[in-house]
């Protein structure tokens, strides 16, 4: 049986942090305690005993957990997550835009969006929240950790739908740049068009036969020596889709660590950054009415 949505946190947003949150599952555990070391095995005991001592654990209805208290399947907990020796981000965001509905940023290279895996400080979202002191600021759409460029949030929870609903009719016109080797025999513009799916190995897409679910068309903007820029237009939203398509022509993006090889994790080089930029963002505006047009100040 499915968990339930997302009760409202009963914890608040901690120096731009907001609490996380598991379900109790299905099966036995003596207590509170007992059962967060079983579910996070890579968190010791004495973390725990320590969180719950500062009131850092607590259920949906905001009572605060000791170790020995009782829980039971269904209960919601909440907690604050933490990253010892979370890696410093080197770069700095620029709020380019603000209005009553949406917060338009330029990230940069090598800051994840949101919180996850080894990141948790050191991301877009609760960088701008601590700046903003906007609990609810949510991201619109997805922006792969390397890449650089525009970046839209929602401020407000009444109007977020109606911009998410932009997304998910592709009625958002983006456009992107991209430092790769020159394809001297390719005509341009060209539309790319293929299959992709989860690779074998993890978090790396890759192309297969079958009825396309990917589009970009792709423009040569100049030539740079042996290396061309390239404006990007993708018409669909697959993971890494950019990356995979011009590794696949045979130009795999400058400084990528996943296409056409995936380099071990943790092998960042902060003077090597992915030559891919979210240049720009276009859409009419749900709420207004206005067209909107938004581009980054970067560049490769």
């Amino acid at each position: 049986m499915p968990m339930p949505s997302k009760p409202p946190p009963p914890l608040p947003t901690r120096d731009g942090v907001s609490a996380s949150f598991v379900w109790v599952p299905e099966g036995y555990w003596e207590n509170a305690l007992e059962f967060l070391c079983d579910y996070f095995p890579e968190v010791s005991l004495e973390t725990w005993t320590e969180r719950m001592q500062k009131r850092e654990v607590c259920d949906s209805n905001g009572h605060f957990l000791s170790p020995i208290s009782q829980i039971k399947r269904g209960m919601c907990l909440f907690y604050y997550r933490e990253i010892p020796n979370e890696i410093k981000i080197p770069f700095c965001e620029h709020i380019l835009f603000q209005d009553e509905h949406l917060l338009v940023v330029d990230k940069p290279h090598f800051l994840p969006v949101t919180p996850g895996g080894g990141y948790l400080r050191e991301t877009l979202l609760v960088r701008l929240k601590r700046r903003t002191q906007i609990d609810h600021l949510t991201p619109l759409h997805r922006l792969d950790r390397e890449t650089a460029g525009i970046m839209l949030f929602s401020k407000q929870v009444q109007s977020r739908g109606a911009y998410q609903v932009l997304f998910q009719h592709q009625q958002i016109d983006k456009t992107y740049h991209a430092l790769a080797p020159h394809l001297d025999h390719v005509s341009f513009p060209l539309q790319k068009k293929s299959r992709l799916v989860e690779g074998p190995q993890f978090f790396v897409m890759q192309e297969v036969p079958g009825e396309a679910n990917s589009e970009t068309q792709i423009h040569l903007l100049e030539r740079r020596g042996a290396f061309s820029m390239y404006e990007l237009r993708p018409r669909t939203g697959k993971k890494h889709q950019l990356r995979v398509h011009l590794a696949s022509l045979g130009a795999p993006i400058i400084n990528d660590t996943f296409y056409p090889i995936a380099l071990p994790h943790g092998s960042d080089d902060f003077e090597k950054p992915l030559k891919l930029l979210a240049k720009s963002i276009a859409f009419t505006d749900p709420i207004t009415g206005e067209s909107r047009h938004f581009e980054s100040q970067l560049t490769l």
